[in-house]
């Protein structure tokens, strides 16, 4: 692999970035300038050049360079970089995570022209997982109900979210979530916006619902308080780079418009 390329170096789920780099924050060059990483995977392209995810023992000693976590690439270099970057992450875990068949044992390997690790007994195909996730934003009147996990960080309140079950809609998966989790029924739902979310590999699906009933009721095991915040008083919502920002901000922008 000799040809220029942008590459997405991880050691200990902390990525190579170089500070003051003009076009991204990856570092640039052939394989040969990063100690022919092994088990490369094609990951896209930036600015033009294609681009490269592997996982290293150890981060080459780049002047300038830092290691940085995932998060931290929105702020450092916007949301295409970190786009890519969450794409990496969730390619190279499922590489790690699938070297063995999880019917027969035996060392599996990549599948020529597909992303999927093969079985050479069984023939069993692993693709890269995807979780599907639905996130709710539920309106009454001027108020928006939202709540905090006890893993958020203190004072932040959110939308609320939760995985899809086998067998289930998204419009199933968005009305139990809620009342699941705080004990109210919903109506009139619609569509947002979603959003890969490599934490560590769920795609998020997001929803504006209306308020159709019940007492708001958290569930302790999931939900840590929930209440309903006017529009002009909301409490410290979660960082931009996450669609339940976007979600609640759109909101905020469409609030004379919605019924």
């Amino acid at each position: 692999m000799s040809q220029t390329a942008y590459w997405i170096l991880r050691c200990e789920h902390r990525l190579l970035t170089i500070a003051g780099q003009d076009e991204a924050v990856f570092p640039k060059g052939p394989a040969t300038d990063f100690g022919q990483p092994e088990n490369v995977l094609h990951v896209g392209e930036l600015h033009g050049l294609p681009c490269y995810a592997a996982d290293v023992a150890q981060l080459p000693g780049i002047p300038d360079g830092e290691a940085t976590p995932l998060r931290a690439i929105f702020p450092l270099a916007g949301s295409d970089s970190f786009a890519l970057a969450g794409r990496a992450t969730q390619l190279l875990d499922w590489q790690n995570n699938h070297r063995f068949c999880g019917k027969c044992g035996t060392p599996t390997q990549r599948k020529p022209g597909e992303l999927a690790m093969q079985c050479p007994s069984c023939g069993l195909l692993a693709y890269p997982r995807i979780a599907p996730a639905v996130m709710v934003l539920v309106r009454d009147g001027n108020k928006l109900l939202l709540g905090r996990s006890p893993h958020f960080k203190p004072g932040v309140y959110s939308a609320l979210a939760g995985f899809v079950e086998a067998g289930e809609t998204l419009e199933e998966c968005a009305a139990r979530e809620v009342r699941e989790e705080v004990g109210i029924a919903i109506s009139n739902l619609r569509y947002f916006h979603s959003q890969p979310w490599p934490f560590p590999n769920s795609l998020m699906v997001a929803f504006f619902a209306d308020y159709a009933g019940g007492t708001i009721t958290p569930d302790p095991t999931e939900i840590e308080a929930a209440d309903w915040f006017p529009f002009d008083a909301l409490p410290l919502l979660p960082e931009p780079i996450s669609i339940s920002r976007r979600l609640i901000e759109a909101a905020l922008s469409q609030q004379n418009d919605l019924p």
